[in-house]
């Protein structure tokens, strides 16, 4: 549905997985909740409504694809960035 907010969570552990993983998509309801839960624990949170469409079109658990990477690579940037 177009217009509709959607969000997606990323995991990284470098000492297990080759890329980030999608734990979390969605949209509406769900969006709004998995941006509430970020918030509430102090993760940051980038509006970039085209990364989010295009990860939440993958399945919970999947690797980020390559095509994806650098995309991912500059939001882990922007979050680290905030933190330092």
């Amino acid at each position: 549905m177009p217009g509709r907010r959607r969000a997606a969570a990323l995991r990284y552990d470098g000492s297990v997985d080759g890329a980030p993983r999608v734990v979390a998509s969605g949209s509406g309801e769900v969006a709004e909740r998995i941006i509430a839960m970020a918030l509430e624990h102090g993760v940051p949170v980038r509006d970039d409504a085209a990364l989010a469409e295009a990860l939440a079109r993958l399945q919970v658990e999947a690797e980020v694809p390559v095509e994806l990477w650098a995309a991912v690579a500059e939001a882990l940037v922007w979050a680290y960035r905030l933190s330092a």
